[in-house]
């Protein structure tokens, strides 16, 4: 029996995906494809699902053009106007002026020049990027931030400035997974900008990542991020401690790793979502 679902991948990717392989042992119907193959009927699907395409970050354009085609010709998740949203971070604008509480972010296009300090310790990275490509962690180094923003204009990329909240350092981040708009499970992540990193995947940083449980501030803040946008077969809401309670540092809507190995239930419950939505 051909398969009903596709699980979206990249050529690039070194290794195998963890979330994956765990969905495949629990959703017989699904296989993995690359969103580069040639010659893929994609309309042959019932449905299609973004799971680890991290290259597109380099191929933005061609990326979303491939996401419009299949569209098209069948059901795509997240649905292409998320996807189109959700791949610049920039959307993190439109949270805070929904008066969602996000890690305070200036965005510097190229030909533009920061406004706010470059001092102290902050976190300059390019808005369209994933896995830590193309952030630097600068601790009172003005003129090094400088740099980097001005090396990711030359590349054609708005630069993001954010302050670097220290509390990741003791709490680490907050991952909170929804699969069909439902609270699954949370995994907490350690600080990974503030020490060295590797690259065993060619496409993203290496993370240190573990289960855990989201208190009810985290919870009451994911929902909140996610009542304005329903129709999301999954999402991760990435959430940073302050003194203030958590803020969003990123709003995952697009290829997640959802840690599904992390939690006995989480791959049943990604392959009940998906499978739901199977015409």
């Amino acid at each position: 029996m051909p398969a009903s679902i596709a699980l979206v991948t990249t050529r690039d990717l070194l290794v195998e995906d963890s979330d994956e392989t765990a969905l495949l042992a629990v959703l017989p119907e699904a296989e993995v494809v690359p969103w580069e193959a040639e010659d893929v009927n994609w309309g042959a699907y019932g449905l299609v699902v973004l799971r680890s395409p991290w290259n597109y970050i380099d191929k933005l354009d061609e990326f979303l053009a491939w996401a419009a085609r299949v569209a098209s010709a069948t059901l795509l998740v997240n649905p292409l106007e998320i996807i189109e949203w959700n791949t610049d971070k920039r959307y993190l604008a439109d949270l805070a002026a929904r008066g969602i509480p996000i890690v305070p972010t200036e965005f510097v296009a190229p030909g533009e020049r920061p406004t706010g300090s470059l001092g102290g310790g902050i976190v300059v990275k390019p808005s369209v990027g994933n896995g830590s490509n193309g952030a630097k962690l600068l601790r009172d180094d003005e003129d090094g931030a400088a740099a980097h923003i001005a090396a990711l204009h030359e590349q054609g990329r708005t630069a993001m400035i954010q302050p670097y909240i220290a509390g990741v350092d003791e709490h680490g981040e907050t991952a909170l997974i929804f699969l069909n708009g439902t609270f699954s499970h949370a995994a907490r992540k350690a600080a990974i900008l503030s020490r060295d990193m590797s690259w065993s995947t060619g496409l993203y940083a290496d993370e240190k990542v573990g289960p855990t449980a989201a208190t009810a501030a985290e919870l009451e803040l994911a929902e909140r991020v996610l009542a304005d946008l329903p129709g999301l077969a999954y999402a991760r809401v990435d959430l940073l401690p302050t003194a203030d309670g958590p803020v969003v540092l990123e709003l995952e809507l697009t290829e997640p790793s959802l840690f599904l190995a992390m939690e006995p239930g989480a791959p049943g419950r990604a392959a009940t979502a998906f499978r739901s939505l199977l015409a």
